[in-house]
């Protein structure tokens, strides 16, 4: 079963992702994207794995192939965040490379062993801004691949001000 979670930037995904996979028994992993580069993502990745302390979580920090993570059957995982992934699959030395098949195939791959797989997206391209060609393919690529998850999920759940309005599915936790 996936769910998609979807946002703005610091609106409560996170949290609501968490609260989603605690709610199910199993085996508990946490997929962290980021790439620690620079003060401000050390921050975010100590405040997630603060905001995860104590839950039961085994973080595994891959930031592609995600076809090559081993995990059990039947385990629960919250992979975050698509943004991220998208983005270090995308810009790989020096080249722009379509990453957006390659992430599904990925997807299906974590959906096919885990119970229950939540993915924390982002909402990207609705400020209609123009923007370099770079920046202009990577929310293109985004918008494809959050439309294609969306597509296979069971639930998608959008969250605004740390409400979630569910869009598809239903919430669960």
């Amino acid at each position: 079963m996936i769910t998609l979670i979807t946002g703005g930037s610091k609106c409560g995904k996170s949290s609501l992702a968490e609260r989603i996979i605690c709610g199910f028994s199993g085996k508990k992993f946490y997929i962290a994207t980021m790439k620690p580069y620079g003060d401000e993502a050390f921050q975010a990745i100590e405040r997630h794995r603060e905001m995860r302390k104590g839950k039961g979580f085994k973080t595994i920090g891959k930031y592609n192939n995600l076809s090559e993570i081993t995990l059990p059957e039947k385990c629960v995982v919250l992979l975050e965040c698509m943004g991220n992934l998208c983005a270090n699959e995308m810009f790989v030395d020096g080249r722009i490379i379509n990453p957006t098949e390659k992430i599904i195939r990925d997807i299906k791959y974590l959906d096919s062993i885990a119970e229950h797989l939540v993915i924390v997206t982002n909402e990207v391209g609705n400020d209609g801004i123009s923007y370099e060609k770079g920046t202009e393919e990577y929310i293109a690529c985004m918008g494809k691949i959050n439309r294609k998850i969306a597509e296979a999920a069971e639930n998608v759940i959008e969250c605004v001000y740390g409400i979630p309005f569910v869009l598809k599915g239903e919430l669960c936790y």
